[in-house]
């Protein structure tokens, strides 16, 4: 069953059963949502978004045309996304695809620049700037964004040596 707040303006009906839409989210009429997604209060997704399965959208995150969130990716509150390098008012512009590979985790506060995509699995801090790729299985924070370490699949975090904090070294 799909839940979606009486003070939500939802135009699409492109939503998979089991995901739950919070109040004051503005969500246009093309855009797609998986199941078990958890959209939370103040989220703006445009017509060219795809959302996958079991996505967690924390509040205040807008969502603009060219993104692909892959499945089980969680994007913390007040992330900001960009489709456009030179934004300008009243012109149009060169749109950017974006991409968030399955697994993904972006912390809170964190602007992803347009046409930059992050990999499976990988692990951006709180407030960074992503300004290039981001390959699988990376933890990247900072601004701009640069890479810290690594993480497994399952998210347990490994140093720049793959070490995890007792010492064993992971090879995959």
């Amino acid at each position: 069953m799909i839940k979606i707040h009486e003070l939500a303006d939802v135009k699409t009906s492109n939503i998979g059963d089991g995901t739950k839409i919070w109040q004051f989210c503005v969500i246009f009429s093309y855009a797609k949502i998986g199941k078990n997604c958890n959209i939370c209060a103040n989220v703006l997704i445009e017509n060219k978004v795809i959302i996958g399965d079991d996505v967690t959208v924390k509040s205040g995150v807008q969502i603009w045309d060219g993104v692909t969130v892959e499945n089980k990716v969680f994007i913390g509150p007040n992330v900001t996304f960009t489709n456009d390098l030179i934004p300008r008012s009243k012109q149009s512009f060169v749109q950017y695809e974006t991409n968030i590979g399955e697994g993904a985790s972006i912390g809170a506060n964190s602007t992803i620049i347009a046409g930059n995509n992050i990999g499976k699995h990988a692990f951006i801090g709180a407030g960074s700037v992503v300004t290039k790729d981001i390959p699988n299985n990376t933890v990247w924070y900072g601004n701009p964004a640069k890479l810290q370490g690594y993480i497994t699949d399952e998210g347990l975090l490994l140093d720049m040596n793959k070490k995890d904090k007792k010492g064993f070294i992971y090879k995959k």
